[in-house]
């Protein structure tokens, strides 16, 4: 009897134990998971301008095999390269950052770029013949696919650079939690986003109310508007994030000049308010800052992938059809 208790002892201890490795887990994947936010923010912004377009009942479908690219993504081969990274290669971790970064900027300043001054090849698309729905939904779906796999490996190296240093299976676990986390919340997000006019419509045509109707009309008259706030912050979390992580890295690689001024001028004007509003507007005063850098940056780096990288990539694709 005295066996049975100690053994029944033994595994309330390791469920206990178990327990609390889940806890951390957890813990750990949100609050690493947290300072994803910005990437994360973008990625959902994204992704609703892929379903549009198409008849309603394909939205769901579209944004669902999205999803799961981007979970196929996450744990095939994001998750085993950034526990490579963590393990065999850590310094590399804050330059990949930075490329990751610099990409974000890139793509926030080329929007602004092209909202401003619009590029010709605007004008061609409108006059290409129609594509096939089919073809057309494969295509789009595909590039919903490349556009997250670059924003999940920059949340995934976010995620690895805020868990703290353990061993391998909890930063294993923590990584695959918060990923599939993320992933439920963004393209959950996206679905709730693109099927609000349908809901609005529903509730306009079906509503036994009149606030009923009344707010399905209202809905359906937002969410335009709302798609275009959305497109707005997307790209402000964009700028923000990128810069931000730039210029952390620089800090990182011993070039802190920068980030230490900021620091500083982000302070001086959160201590020039009342102390109830200091901890907010420093935070705003930092983060514009950082956006300002990441237009910057951005606006630098759309010649150098324009006239340079996007050519010499058509000459790779090229050589590749012709073998």
């Amino acid at each position: 009897m005295s066996g049975l208790l100690a053994l029944l002892d033994d595994v309330a201890g390791i469920a206990k134990i178990a327990a609390a490795s889940i806890d951390d887990v957890a813990s750990q994947a949100a609050k690493a998971g947290a300072k994803a936010a910005g990437a994360v923010i973008d990625d959902a912004a994204v992704t609703p301008k892929y379903v549009q377009g198409f008849r309603a009942e394909r939205e769901l479908p579209i944004i669902w095999r999205i999803a799961r690219g981007s979970i196929r993504n996450k744990m095939l081969i994001l998750l085993p390269a950034a526990l490579l990274l963590s393990n065999f290669a850590p310094w590399l971790i804050s330059p990949l950052l930075m490329l990751g970064g610099a990409y974000l900027c890139f793509e926030g300043a080329e929007k602004i770029w092209h909202t401003l001054v619009p590029h010709d090849d605007h004008k061609a698309h409108k006059a290409e013949a129609p594509v096939d729905a089919a073809i057309l939904e494969e295509q789009k779906a595909q590039g919903a696919i490349k556009t997250d796999f670059i924003l999940s490996a920059e949340i995934m190296t976010i995620i690895l650079s805020g868990i703290p240093q353990s061993n391998f299976w909890m930063e294993a676990s923590t990584l695959a939690v918060a990923g599939i986390g993320i992933t439920v919340a963004v393209y959950g997000s996206v679905a709730l986003i693109v099927k609000a006019d349908d809901f609005g419509l529903m509730l306009y045509a079906k509503g036994r109310l009149r606030a009923t109707r009344a707010f399905g009309r209202w809905l359906v008259r937002a969410m335009p508007g709302f798609m275009k706030l959305l497109t707005i912050v997307g790209t402000a979390a964009m700028l923000w994030v990128g810069g931000s992580i730039v210029i952390h890295g620089m800090e990182v690689l011993g070039y802190g000049w920068l980030g230490h001024h900021i620091h500083d001028w982000a302070y001086a004007v959160g201590h020039a308010v009342p102390e109830a509003w200091t901890g907010f507007v420093e935070w705003c005063a930092k983060a514009t800052m950082d956006g300002v850098f990441g237009v910057a940056l951005g606006l630098v780096l759309i010649p150098v992938a324009t006239k340079v990288i996007a050519p010499l990539i058509g000459m790779f694709q090229k050589e590749k059809a012709v073998n």
